[in-house]
């Protein structure tokens, strides 16, 4: 199936989002599924804790869903859109591929992601064309996407980090990368940066090398206290004023990159320009300025089977555990916790708000007057 193919099932499941979201409907299977594949993790950043946790309680890989399970898990969840990787550092995973092609299988995703800490770059190389050429035999039509951690230039990355000589490995991982690149054309390579109180001075400069770096894409998200990376008490999270004043630059580089993109491009990162100006409003008003479909459009699996609305809620407001529900998701999504910790996210007069990445993108397409603003920086931004 085409991604253009698939991209066209979005349009009657966001209506029944929708419809969900005020009570009309039951929740439709999510169309956005992260699943942390393992908690394993050798960083040590400044803004996340998971690194530091793993190496206290190193016994806990072995509690993680095995592969057999995540197969039945897969196959109750049924078909979705973006399937999203994450860690932990994923590539810790042997049987990463594996993951892979049962997701292949069963979730028959447009478009797969996953982040990396860039630690270690033979391994990825090496994980990474597996996992091309499952895709190139069992779904030509999905596209992989790779982000490499980009938090600093040099030394300055390696502090945030937590771990010497980070640096060196990310430019390595990224030649790596783009050399695969050359003959997989289903392969995206970008970077990321974590607009953190520790990242934010540096931006700039953080900003002009990535230009230097020939990736596919460079996006931003804000640092956050999140249940799922243990940070809660952490002061990571820029002021207002001061990401406003860092992210103006930022977008002001997307708007030109923009020019030259294709269409659907122009429309990926046009939606994180409508995200940039949604975080400042966050941030500054310190409420959930649109709806939002965490727990309806979204979830997040941890490495234990544990579903979760969103990985800032994670831990604190969990649906359940996939196993105690002999692997049947739908079961797990409909049934009364579920229910209550959806009614929990939709109650607009909560005090949950927060500007995470991935599910603010969903909430966007979910938002006509956000929708507006996406297609008016597609067709009607300066030139």
């Amino acid at each position: 199936m085409s991604f253009l193919t698939k991209a066209m099932r979005l349009g009657p499941t966001l209506i029944g989002y929708r419809l969900a979201r005020i009570g009309l409907l039951p929740a439709p299977r999510p169309i956005n599924i992260t699943f942390s594949v393992t908690h394993a993790c050798q960083s040590l950043c400044k803004t996340c804790n998971i690194g530091l946790k793993h190496r206290q309680h190193p016994e806990r890989v072995k509690n993680e869903l095995k592969i057999d399970e995540i197969e039945k898990m897969f196959k109750s969840i049924g078909k979705t859109y973006f399937f999203n990787i994450s860690g932990g550092e994923p590539f810790l995973r042997r049987d990463l591929p594996e993951i892979v092609r049962l997701a292949l299988k069963y979730l028959k995703p447009a478009i797969i992601h996953t982040p990396t800490n860039a630690l270690t770059p033979e391994i990825i190389e090496k994980q990474t064309l597996k996992i091309l050429k499952i895709i190139e035999e069992e779904s030509p039509g999905t596209h992989f996407t790779i982000k490499p951690s980009f938090d600093a230039v040099g030394k300055k990355h390696d502090v945030i980090r937590g771990v010497e000589g980070n640096w060196e490995k990310l430019i390595e991982t990224l030649d790596r990368l783009k050399k695969l690149r050359k003959d997989h054309p289903n392969l995206y390579v970008g970077v990321g940066t974590v607009i953190s109180n520790f990242s934010i001075k540096h931006l700039k400069e953080t900003v002009a090398y990535a230009k230097t770096l020939d990736v596919d894409s460079y996006i931003s998200e804000v640092a956050e206290q999140r249940s799922e990376m243990s940070n809660l008490t952490d002061d990571i999270t820029p002021g207002a004023d001061a990401y406003e004043e860092a992210i103006r630059f930022f977008q002001d580089e997307t708007r030109e990159q923009m020019k030259t993109l294709p269409l659907l491009s122009r429309v990926t990162m046009s939606i994180r320009l409508v995200y940039y100006d949604l975080v400042i409003r966050i941030l500054r008003e310190k409420r959930q300025i649109i709806p939002c479909y965490a727990g309806i459009s979204n979830v997040h699996i941890n490495a234990y089977g544990d579903l979760w609305p969103c990985a800032i809620l994670a831990y604190d407001d969990s649906m359940g555990n996939i196993r105690d529900f002999d692997y049947d998701f739908g079961r797990l999504w409909h049934s009364t916790r579920a229910r209550k910790v959806r009614a929990h996210v939709n109650d607009d007069t909560c005090a949950c708000h927060c500007p995470l990445a991935n599910q603010s993108y969903s909430n966007i397409l979910l938002h006509a007057p956000s929708m507006i603003r996406v297609f008016k920086n597609i067709f009607w931004s300066k030139k």
